[in-house]
């Protein structure tokens, strides 16, 4: 699909994988909705970026767990662009609590990861249904290789993007022929989410990361924006759960250098 011309809604885009990703697709001449959910200054900075780069952008606050915010959001594109040919679901949250802690862990929180994590993409594609049949457009689920592994910064984190990676092949089957619903899977992103949810663990993980992939490292958020600007190019792709782990899942021979 050529990219030019078209537009996008990119949510929880005011920093990392959302912003690397509204930024790519600007200097690929798309028109951009920036969405945060609280940092709009951060926000406005990535949407002056990406007009700087010569696309239209603009920014929506709204929580994509809110049904209302998640049809605000598809309403602002179509009143500034006229039409929404894409959609990044890629706002997240959750709770850093160890895996062997289950009592770190209440109902409310899985209540609070799984309505950003799981029920918003599912509301955001909703919302945008009509608008991306008309396009043929295409969707991206953020999802995490922890949906896989059942491992990551909590076991609710784990099964939300677990779930999600569900909800990407069962939107795809429904969204057909006219829109096609991929996810990308990264693996340990090196960005500021993680240094914050980590703290002084942040270096032994990222060590530790680097010690059981093939490739003996970790992502960026450019790494992950580039799969997932592929995957919104790609006509004939759909229905798939793409790694983005530097061979995690391959792993690497004990033993041999980094």
């Amino acid at each position: 699909m050529e990219l030019k011309g078209r537009s996008a809604i990119v949510t929880g885009s005011s920093s990392g994988v959302g912003a690397a990703t509204a930024l790519m697709l600007a200097r690929r001449g798309v028109s951009v909705l920036v969405n945060c959910s609280r940092s709009t200054e951060a926000a406005e900075r990535v949407a002056a970026q990406c007009r700087e780069a010569g696309s239209d952008a603009f920014v929506v606050s709204a929580n994509v767990g809110d049904d209302a915010d998640c049809q605000r959001l598809a309403q602002a594109a179509l009143d500034r662009f006229g039409r929404i040919d894409m959609l990044v679901n890629n706002a997240g949250t959750t709770k850093f609590v160890a895996a062997r802690k289950l009592a770190g862990l209440s109902a409310q929180d899985f209540h609070d990861i799984y309505s950003v994590n799981t029920i918003g993409p599912f509301q955001m594609v909703r919302a945008c249904e009509e608008a991306l049949r008309a396009s043929r457009g295409s969707v991206v689920n953020v999802s995490s290789i922890a949906g896989q592994e059942g491992a990551g910064s909590s076991i609710a984190y784990a099964a939300s993007k677990g779930a999600l990676n569900t909800l990407t092949i069962s939107l795809a089957r429904v969204m057909g022929p006219e829109v096609r619903v991929n996810a990308v899977l990264p693996g340990f992103i090196a960005a500021e989410w993680l240094q914050a949810g980590l703290g002084e663990s942040y270096e032994k993980g990222v060590a530790a990361y680097k010690d059981t992939a093939a490739l003996a490292d970790v992502m960026s958020p450019e790494d992950i924006a580039d799969a997932i600007v592929w995957l919104l190019s790609s006509d004939k792709v759909t229905g798939q759960l793409l790694r983005v782990d530097a061979g995690r899942a391959v792993g690497r021979l004990p033993g041999r250098p980094a």
